[in-house]
């Protein structure tokens, strides 16, 4: 038996109402370009809209010009999506509050993850949306994704309930001094004072 290798999110799709509500909050909220429109191949009553998130990948909207909105918020039941988190940086990050208000869209303000800062509020059709930004930079040639692993077993092995910033900190370091040669025997921390 095989496992099958994924590479990475080729698409997200989501049912919408109309098209261009659809349009409206994908691209005229969140920024992303709207670059493709056709048809859904599986229902020709319905529209299938592609929106860039910013990565290359692809956010799709079924959309149908009959069909309104019908939650609060999306179901919660097992199986269902509970919410999209999308990354923005931090420049961007400290104006969302304020870019939410003036639209008159309520958000839950700022809450600190440890390794990120997330920002959570509803699509036109209750879908829970989250900007998130992280609070640490991987080291070039590593990833987002090298670090938590790293952070989190410096916070298991220390008995944390969970990731803080000293752990990312220190994974920071581990993954350099693996990854990064040095003429130094002993790459330890020094007082040169």
């Amino acid at each position: 038996m095989q496992k099958i290798q994924t590479l990475g999110v080729h698409h997200i799709t989501l049912t919408g109402a109309d098209r261009q509500s659809s349009i409206d909050f994908w691209e005229g909220v969140l920024g992303m370009p709207f670059i493709f429109d056709q048809p859904n191949l599986d229902d020709p009553d319905e529209g299938h809209l592609y929106f860039d998130p910013g990565d290359g990948r692809l956010i799709t909207i079924f959309t149908n010009e009959n069909r309104k909105r019908v939650h609060n918020r999306t179901p919660m039941d097992p199986g269902c999506v509970h919410h999209l988190a999308f990354e923005v940086d931090r420049a961007m990050f400290d104006q969302v509050p304020a870019r939410l208000e003036v639209r008159g869209i309520g958000h839950s303000g700022v809450k600190d993850r440890g390794f990120m800062h997330s920002i959570y509020f509803k699509d036109p059709l209750g879908q829970l949306i989250e900007l998130a930004c992280y609070t640490f930079i991987p080291p070039r040639g590593s990833s987002h994704a090298e670090v938590m692993l790293e952070a989190h077993k410096l916070r298991v092995a220390a008995g944390d309930d969970h990731i803080q910033r000293q752990h990312l900190a220190d994974a920071v370091v581990k993954i350099v001094e693996r990854g990064q040669a040095s003429l130094s025997t002993d790459r330890g921390a020094k007082n040169p004072y």
